[in-house]
């Protein structure tokens, strides 16, 4: 019953801001037009920044496991090719097929992942996540886009440099660009006695910081302006198809292999349940919006994938707590 409370107290913020979003919108208070042109606001502006100051704070990268790292990106990047055919076969509308692929692999690192591994894993499983976002964020970024590109292109083949310029093009990547290379330029400073930091020119720093405290509860309030409890009917078999996907079968391959693998430790374990038993990402609502794809779908799986992967993350800690990992 602790672990049920606790998964239940990483998601229920997420959902009662959904909720009121959702309220918001009921008593006209937040429009549908109002809530598209603020998706594309957190989409461009507050993402990005949060993403780029996300990777700013990261400390030390010497420290760091790779095998634990490449085992991550690994299976991400195994769901994602296995799920291209799979889209192909059960999904004929391209705009749903590049919603349904990102549901499965696309997890909310972010706002729920790391303070997931810090509950369960203390500092060292915050420390863990942190590094391992510098990566996986990233990755899950780039996989999106290149997918969205893909069914984005219609009938029409999509080209390299197409796929390329999606990327290079995309705000979140930029931002996580940015904070690569603001971290690179701190390395260097330190390595040559520089005494100058982004986070001492107090100004500058605490917009950025206030600008990307917006990015998350905006995300969620529009999430739940948008959401259609009409919709769901009509969107039955791909609610189910993508929620099952995401809090069954991608926590059931991610934390069962690495369980076989048998060499990763408790922390590196949080890590892994913050990426693999998450709900799907909320800015990909916004992402799928400005790409041309289903962002109304993938407000729905956002929201269910949400609600239910309280379970996916009581039983994966469970689990791992029985077989003496946490």
């Amino acid at each position: 019953m602790k672990d049920l409370i606790f998964a239940l107290n990483a998601v229920l913020p997420i959902i009662l801001m959904i909720v009121i979003g959702y309220f918001l919108k009921r008593i006209n208070l937040l429009t549908e037009d109002t809530a598209k042109k603020l998706n594309t606001l957190v989409f461009k502006v507050f993402l990005p920044i949060m993403l780029f100051l996300n990777v700013y704070k990261i400390q030390n990268f010497s420290e760091i496991d790779f095998t634990f790292v490449f085992y991550a990106i690994g299976i991400t990047v195994l769901l994602f090719l296995i799920g291209i055919p799979v889209m192909h076969v059960l999904f004929k509308d391209n705009r749903q097929r590049s919603v349904m692929l990102q549901g499965i692999f696309r997890a909310n690192y972010a706002l729920v992942g790391i303070p997931l591994a810090e509950s369960l894993f203390g500092a060292e499983g915050s420390i863990m996540a942190s590094l391992l976002s510098a990566f996986i964020v990233p990755v899950f970024n780039i996989l999106a886009v290149i997918c969205l590109t893909i069914y984005s292109a219609g009938d029409k083949k999509p080209s390299f440099s197409g796929v390329i310029k999606g990327i290079a093009k995309n705000p979140l990547i930029q931002g996580i660009f940015c904070g690569l290379v603001a971290l690179g330029l701190r390395a260097i400073f330190v390595k040559f006695n520089i005494d100058f930091r982004l986070s001492e020119v107090t100004p500058i720093y605490k917009t950025l910081q206030n600008l990307s405290s917006v990015a998350t509860p905006l995300s969620l309030l529009v999430l739940g302006a948008r959401f259609e409890l009409s919709a769901i009917p009509h969107l039955k078999k791909h609610i189910i198809i993508g929620t099952v996907n995401r809090v069954v079968i991608v926590p059931i391959v991610g934390i069962s292999l690495a369980i076989l693998l048998n060499r990763f430790s408790g922390a590196q374990f949080a890590s892994f349940v913050a990426c693999f038993c998450t709900p799907i990402a909320v800015s990909s609502v916004p992402m799928s919006q400005e790409m041309g794809a289903d962002a109304d779908l993938m407000g729905q799986l956002v929201v269910w994938s949400t609600v239910f992967s309280a379970f996916s993350i009581f039983i994966a800690s469970f689990v791992l707590k029985a077989l003496g990992i946490f």
